[in-house]
């Protein structure tokens, strides 16, 4: 008589809860059999476990492509204001307590000069001309532009490089000579020196064009002559609009204290100072609340991943009653049953995660590459989307896990 026809019967009491019987060692569940359990979904339905995981890939590349261009942005920012320095400051003609307009006086720069603790001083001074392509352009088409007279100093002071060309000088301050700032050019549709353009009722030649300035976004839209040329020809009077100023780094707070009273001791709330590198940091900061919108739009995409997997592991349960019976009756165990779904889950959610991660770093390398900004993605943000995409994935599979457990396994081999 073998064995099998000796085998008493297993009384219901000798079972336990999770269908292993009393007394008999527990099987275990490997990691390495998990893995290959879990597994086993993905590749039976590729294109399901594909489209499952593009939900949580959009929502984990929106988050990363939006973080990633900012954070590329601010180390554009940061090297910028590394290489033309903080330490600027501007001073403009502000309105009078009664609201009327004012002007600067004529010596503006130079008194700011011969300040303690200015390293170097320029201004430009708007003069009331316009400039246009040709005599025949219609007047009131003056594209916003501005025609200033500028000191020799200007560039060196407010950090502006030449595009093309060459920058005024003692020589050809006193000729019809312009440079012409970035916007400018363009809207008058200048491409090399050498083409003359109609200002102020004569011809004057484009001597330069200039690069955009990060620090005198002013100077971007606006055509530049010299002050001999603007005294003789237009009767400026010699008063700056604009001034700016280099001062060292340890004094900046107190010569922009000083700078007011310095430069119209009769009326200094006349005076108008600010930091131009402040404005940068500030248009950062709201560049950053956007940035936080676009990262809350990423969580709900995210979000909806994750239904899209829980909703995938329901089906892949329902579909696969008669695989856990099957298995229920060869020995595996509820936990057995429900570690097989919850890593399934967790693997959908992981490739997602994964793909995620190199589609918003795809994203924020070519547009850091056509903005010219260098490529910066912290390397802890790739640790966050990843972590958050295995907490979906437990969270996802949980339920769908934990049903496949509680099948019974008659009730799955009789379907």
């Amino acid at each position: 008589m073998n064995a099998a026809t000796t085998a008493e019967p297993i009384a219901p009491e000798q079972l336990r809860d999770d269908g292993a019987v009393r007394g008999v060692q527990r099987s275990r569940l490997r990691f390495s059999d998990a893995m290959s359990l879990g597994a086993v979904g993905v590749r039976a339905r590729p294109m399901r476990a594909f489209l499952s995981a593009l939900g949580i890939a959009i929502g984990i590349a929106a988050m990363i492509a939006v973080v990633g261009i900012s954070t590329s942005s601010q180390a554009r920012l940061n090297e910028q204001l590394s290489a033309l320095g903080t330490n600027l400051l501007t001073a403009e003609a502000n309105t009078s307590l009664l609201g009327e307009n004012t002007s600067l006086p004529t010596n503006t720069i130079d008194k700011v000069r011969s300040m303690a603790g200015v390293e170097s001083a320029s201004g430009t001074g708007e003069i009331e001309v316009n400039v246009y392509r040709t005599r025949f352009i219609d007047a009131g088409a003056t594209g916003g532009i501005k025609v200033h007279a500028a000191d020799l100093d200007l560039l060196t002071v407010t950090g502006t490089e030449l595009g093309a060309g060459a920058w005024l000088n003692h020589a050809s301050s006193q000729f019809p000579g312009v440079v012409l700032g970035a916007d400018a050019a363009q809207n008058l549709g200048v491409v090399t020196p050498g083409t003359q353009v109609w200002l102020g009722e004569r011809l004057f030649t484009v001597l330069g064009i200039l690069k955009p300035s990060v620090l005198a976004p002013e100077l971007d839209n606006a055509a530049l002559i010299g002050e001999q040329i603007a005294e003789s020809e237009f009767g400026w009077d010699g008063s700056p609009t604009v001034v700016y100023e280099r001062s060292d780094d340890d004094r900046i707070d107190e010569i922009r204290q000083r700078l007011p009273g310095t430069v119209n001791p009769q009326a200094p709330e006349e005076v108008a100072v600010s930091r131009p590198s402040d404005a940068l940091a500030a248009k950062f900061a709201a560049d950053q609340a956007f940035t936080g919108l676009l990262v809350g739009l990423g969580s709900i995409a995210l979000l909806v991943g994750g239904i899209g997997v829980a909703n995938t592991m329901i089906i892949s349960v329902l579909e696969r009653r008669q695989e856990i019976g099957l298995r229920r009756a060869l020995g595996a165990t509820r936990s057995h049953i429900r570690v097989q779904f919850l890593v399934e889950a967790l693997l959908l959610s992981a490739l997602g995660g994964l793909f995620g991660c190199l589609l918003g770093a795809a994203v924020t390398a070519v547009i850091a590459a056509l903005s010219g900004w260098p490529f910066s993605i912290p390397a802890e943000l790739y640790v966050v989307a990843v972590g958050s995409t295995l907490g979906i994935g437990a969270v996802a599979g949980l339920y769908p896990a934990v049903r496949a457990a509680r099948t019974p396994p008659t009730a799955a081999l009789s379907s």
